[in-house]
């Protein structure tokens, strides 16, 4: 990829990426990993794109905990040139920390593009301004997103919800449709309803009319048939799964097969392995502790999966696993 730099009006240099809007490229519809916190490092996104995910969003990284160039927020962006294409999503509520972070995301991380979230109701985001209560506030939103095009030629995303606190979805598209925003994951459910209900196909469907680029359904995710159903109720461009993927990474390969094939035990535990040497390489003897929670959810509706999950959950190291599963 060629490189050049580009002088600013005020003197300084920043690097730019001689970049295309990889959205545009993707083969639809797309069937994309949604952002995780605490659940789509890179191991895991390394799995989910070898069973087909189209491409992957970084855990939420705090804006602001780049501007302080925090170890850990910097340890979390890292990824493998596997994963492309690759975004790196953001979360905050500062238009001038979101402008350092995209040039600093820009040049040192080099991803395939940046998001920004407007859809996370986990309180400790939330009483920080971002999340869903940045979406609730058109104004500093919008100022938010400006500051992030403004400093990247990368293409810029964000993901949101049907409705928060009132604001609905389409009025919180139609505030932004003169802004070169490339994609658009929407969560068909509102900050009341969380990550369970009924999801708005509705709205999803009726945001064309506000957002010309691409378009990601979100929510309710589980296998192939209502990954159909939610793609054949919104015309989107393709889907976002979050919890569907939860221990069940393959669920990617499946929504694209004509006739899916459940995985056997022996398939699983093969997978477990895969996912557990991996997590070993990138995290080390803490990872394996860390990755506890995919185990548990790797073994659910197994005829033994509560006698599993107990060993699971004490787990130390790539052995004990291995002995667990043998």
């Amino acid at each position: 990829m060629a490189l050049i730099y580009h002088p600013k009006p005020r003197g300084d240099f920043y690097l730019l990426f001689m970049s295309k809007n990889f959205w545009q490229k993707l083969n639809k519809p797309i069937y994309a990993l949604a952002p995780m916190a605490g659940v789509a490092d890179s191991a895991f996104r390394q799995i989910c794109k070898q069973f087909g995910a189209g491409m992957v969003y970084s855990e939420m990284i705090s804006a602001t905990a780049i501007v302080y160039n925090s170890k850990k927020t910097l340890e979390l962006m890292k990824f493998s040139k596997k994963e492309r294409p690759y975004v790196v999503q953001l979360f905050g509520n500062k238009p001038e920390h979101f402008a350092q972070a995209a040039k600093f995301i820009t040049k040192k991380i080099k991803p395939d593009g940046i998001d920004i979230n407007f859809g996370c109701a986990v309180k400790k985001v939330t009483k920080q301004g971002a999340g869903i209560a940045l979406m609730a506030n058109l104004k500093l939103a919008r100022r938010v997103i400006k500051a992030t095009i403004n400093n990247t030629n990368l293409p810029v995303s964000i993901k949101i919800r049907s409705e928060v606190d009132g604001v609905m979805a389409l009025d919180f598209l139609k505030n932004l449709n003169d802004l070169d925003i490339k994609a658009v994951m929407i969560h068909g459910r509102t900050s009341r309803q969380g990550n369970s209900g009924a999801v708005n196909y509705k709205i999803i469907k009726q945001a064309r009319k506000y957002f010309k680029g691409v378009i990601l359904a979100n929510g309710g995710i589980m296998d192939k048939s209502s990954a159909d159903e939610l793609l054949r109720l919104t015309d989107a461009d393709g889907v976002g799964i979050g919890q569907g993927a939860l221990g069940k990474p393959w669920i990617f390969k499946e929504v694209k097969s004509k006739k899916p094939k459940a995985k056997s035990k022996e398939d699983i535990f093969k997978i477990i392995l895969d996912h557990a040497k991996l997590v070993k390489k990138l995290k080390g003897q803490e990872g394996i502790i860390e990755m506890r929670k995919h185990l548990c959810w790797y073994v659910t509706g197994m005829a033994n999966a509560g006698e599993l999950r107990k060993k699971l959950v004490k787990a130390e190291s790539l052995e004990d696993i291995k002995k667990i599963l043998k």
